[in-house]
């Protein structure tokens, strides 16, 4: 479960940043929004959490980042030596933060044991990394690492808690690449819960990273997981009664282009196709249809269904940006509440997800006071995160109305004359 995770110099996060999935003292809502956990520090850990803001305001960066921190963690191991980062983009309008390093930090709880995991990057190497693990209320340092400006050297400092062949790590990390990602792959068993947590343990879905149908069809394939969909969609009243998997074989022409010759040739071929058909059954009659007749919105939600229904059952944490998108506000209020039910979220599974839809904000019982985070841009146009408790509403508070009020900013400022239709 996801704990803390903290951001500071990419792309409009200048100042460091931090979404925080613990609990508040208030009881309202507790037994069904949140986790108990067992730690003195953080009694109750929050099963969803839902971020407002204007556009192009930095809500997608917060995803992004912390996308980007799982992908250096899933692929720097496998850069050649020298090989710049990619996409790395720090804050850029100011020239102090241009030339600083790029810092992330996540903090999460698996099996009981809390993980404290962040570097410190630069496009051409890492500065910093370090590991902290709670087995207890005090933290165990397994490593800190640092570059040394005046040697040139990454200096390494060891844990006694660290188990394993320290030093061959140590001598096989690159500094384009993670410490922790080298030595999983140099087979540490110690390291591997951290690096597998990224890898299996965190889903994000947004622009860089989009749903894929394939999810969802593989399993309407399986007859338990089939009526599981099917039974999630009737729910949401959407007159499906069945979904059919149909897999055949069709012929693939595809042009090959020769760049030495000019010449062009045709290879045709056989590939496995399969057809979703969506069985409809009304009082007046049936039909069945094809995929591409169905809604865009039903077609989302489908591909959202399958991996959500996924994630609730293994206790994945999945991060979404503009979870609205082509759905009406009660489906998203039942997808958020298939996280916060305990019948259905089973194995401590969380969302997180950007949205605009305001009415969630006063849609009974959908989210606890510490559920509801703002992104604001300033006028130096750096990025803001910051709770809704920092307003300490009342518990009664008409949230909505609020916030477009004004009341907690993260409002698009809207010059009234660039709308003034010319007469």
């Amino acid at each position: 479960m996801l704990v803390e995770f903290r951001v500071k110099n990419f792309r409009s996060f200048r100042d460091e940043q931090v979404l925080s999935f613990v609990a508040s003292t208030d009881k309202t809502l507790l037994d069904t929004h949140a986790f108990i956990t067992g730690l003195k520090a953080a009694p109750h850990l929050l099963k969803s959490a839902v971020v407002y803001g204007a556009n192009a305001c930095g809500k997608s960066n917060l995803i992004k980042a912390l996308q980007y921190m799982r992908g250096v963690v899933l692929e720097s191991a496998g850069l050649p030596p020298g090989h710049a980062f990619g996409r790395l983009q720090p804050f850029k309008l100011d020239t102090t933060s241009a030339s600083r390093p790029t810092e992330f930090e996540v903090t999460f709880l698996l099996e009981g044991v809390r993980y404290q995991y962040g570097f410190a990057i630069t496009a051409q190497r890492i500065v910093s990394e370090h590991l902290l693990v709670y087995k207890a209320f005090k933290p165990q340092r397994w490593f800190d690492r640092h570059f040394d400006g005046d040697s040139s050297k990454d200096v390494y400092d060891f844990g006694p808690s660290l188990k394993g062949a320290k030093n061959l790590w140590e001598g096989a990390t690159r500094p384009n690449a993670l410490f922790l990602s080298m030595a999983v792959q140099l087979n540490s068993e110690a390291l591997r819960p951290v690096f597998d947590w990224f890898a299996n343990r965190l889903v994000i879905f947004n622009e860089h990273s989009p749903l894929s149908p394939q999810f969802s069809v593989q399993m309407l394939k399986q007859e338990a997981q089939r009526k599981a969909i099917c039974d999630f969609l009737r729910a949401v009243d959407i007159s499906i009664a069945d979904i059919e998997v149909a897999t055949k074989q069709a012929i693939i022409r595809s042009i090959r282009f020769d760049l030495t010759t000019g010449k062009q040739e045709e290879e045709v071929g056989e590939q496995a196709i399969d057809e979703v058909k969506f069985h409809h059954v009304t009082e007046h009659g049936k039909a069945i249809f094809d995929l591409a007749d169905e809604s865009s919105g039903t077609r989302n939600l489908l591909f959202l269904t399958g991996p959500i229904l996924d994630i609730l059952s293994k206790g994945l944490t999945l991060v979404v940006d503009e979870l609205d998108t082509s759905l009406h506000t009660l489906l998203v209020q039942a997808l958020v509440r298939l996280f916060h039910r305990p019948d259905t979220n089973t194995g401590g599974a969380q969302l997180v997800f950007t949205t605009h839809d305001t009415s969630l904000l006063d849609a009974y019982g959908l989210f606890r006071r510490d559920q509801i985070w703002f992104v604001e841009k300033k006028p130096d146009q750096s990025s803001t995160l910051y709770p809704l408790l920092d307003f300490s509403p009342r518990k009664n508070e008409a949230l909505e109305r609020g916030y477009l009020q004004g009341r907690y900013g993260a409002l698009p400022f809207l010059r009234s004359q660039a709308f003034e239709v010319n007469r």
